[in-house]
């Protein structure tokens, strides 16, 4: 056990020694390739995202967060995810005020280079993440194909967090008259965003180190828990179960994620059989439409659950009632429960209704999702230990 505990450790510092020399070093690209997001928004643009394989999921990670802004106040930003076509896609619709992201592998993807350089040449702004060619293009952070790809949640979150900050200085549409000096924001002539662009890529590297904190704080209070976690699986897994993963807004796509690394892990780790609950527009619509959200995952673990399956619930509050049914149906059913949580673990750990609980604690849901994106890839990792 204290090995293994040790090792965990290993995995978390090991995320943060990239972190702290990728963020400094990209902060000040990523403030002006935001201010330029922020204008394209502004005259019509959308953001239109994709990848294979696993990076479809960042893809709709990216995608529910510009579109379901969680921090309140903040405006809704039109964003699509065209994983399924995407080549087809972005030839048929791309436009010139268009915000376009393709995501791959360390290696690349010459497939989602080719679509950027597509959309490039109709005058989109384009994120190459990573790749040698887009507006932003960006080296990989890291050759291992699961820090690479934390890294990279972590820069569209704040991409998405910081272009608010350069619409407050843009102009609305509307005249302030005299009193335009105290609300620069409200008139129609362009403003001066230089300064904020400092700011912004202050802030930038502020962000990545709030999430190396938190990291420090999972090593030193969640190991354990993390180490059971990787055991428990591994034993469910050998008897035959399989790993069920549910959650909602972008730990639905945290959920899909973990479900596809596990069927599609990176070369040369052992493929395990999983299903995402969240995974199915077509179930997920019809049991919302005909019954309720509260059975979203409840319906779908009735159907799919076996003996030995291992229950896992993705929540950064631990309250949302379609996750608890879930998870109480899997402890009628004398299933195993785990839970990666935020906040103070909410309903979830109140009720003791996983097992093996996680708990990221703070209350900042983009900081929290970023490191439970490394607890499930160490977990995943921890796999091949076991």
């Amino acid at each position: 056990m204290e090995r293994l505990t040790e090792w965990v450790k290993e995995r978390l510092h090991a995320r943060n020694e990239v972190s702290l020399r990728f963020f400094p070093r990209e902060s000040a690209r990523l403030a002006r390739a935001c201010r330029e997001m922020a204008e394209r928004f502004l005259r019509g643009g959308r953001l239109l995202a994709f990848g294979r394989g696993v990076y479809t999921t960042d893809a709709q990670h990216v995608s529910v967060e510009f579109v379901h802004p969680v921090i309140v106040g903040k405006r809704a930003l039109p964003a699509l995810d065209l994983s399924m076509a995407f080549s087809e896609w972005v030839r048929a619709s791309v436009q010139s005020d268009d915000i376009v992201m393709g995501f791959a592998p360390p290696e690349g993807d010459a497939t989602v280079e080719e679509a950027l350089a597509f959309a490039r040449s109709k005058g989109a702004l384009t994120f190459a993440l990573p790749g040698k060619h887009g507006d932003y293009a960006v080296t990989p952070p890291d050759g291992d194909p699961f820090i690479h790809q934390e890294m990279i949640e972590i820069l569209y979150h704040t991409l998405w967090e910081t272009v608010h900050v350069f619409f407050e200085h843009r102009e609305l549409g509307q005249e302030a008259g005299a009193a335009s000096f105290l609300y620069p924001f409200l008139g129609s002539q362009r403003q001066d965003t230089s300064h904020v662009v400092v700011e912004v890529a202050r802030s930038i590297e502020e962000k990545a180190k709030d999430v190396v904190r938190l990291r420090e704080r999972v090593a030193e209070e969640e190991s354990e828990q993390v180490v059971r976690a990787i055991r428990t699986m591994a034993d469910r897994f050998g008897q035959g179960g399989k790993l069920i993963v549910f959650g909602n807004g972008g730990s639905a796509t945290d959920a899909n994620d973990w479900a596809l690394e596990m069927v599609l892990p990176p070369e040369g780790l052992t493929p395990y059989p999983a299903v995402s609950l969240a995974m199915e527009p077509a179930i997920l619509t019809a049991l919302a439409n005909d019954v309720g959200p509260d059975v979203m995952f409840l319906r779908q673990l009735i159907a799919q659950a076996g003996p030995h399956d291992v229950v896992v619930a993705i929540s950064t509050s631990g309250g949302s009632k379609n996750v608890l049914m879930a998870l109480e149906e899997a402890r009628k059913r004398g299933l195993t429960t785990m839970a990666l949580l935020g906040y103070d673990g909410g309903e979830v750990v109140r009720r003791a209704l996983a097992d093996v609980p996680i708990v990221v604690r703070s209350d900042y849901i983009p900081r929290i999702q970023e490191v439970q994106a490394s607890v499930y890839h160490i977990i995943r990792e921890g796999l091949e230990r076991c």
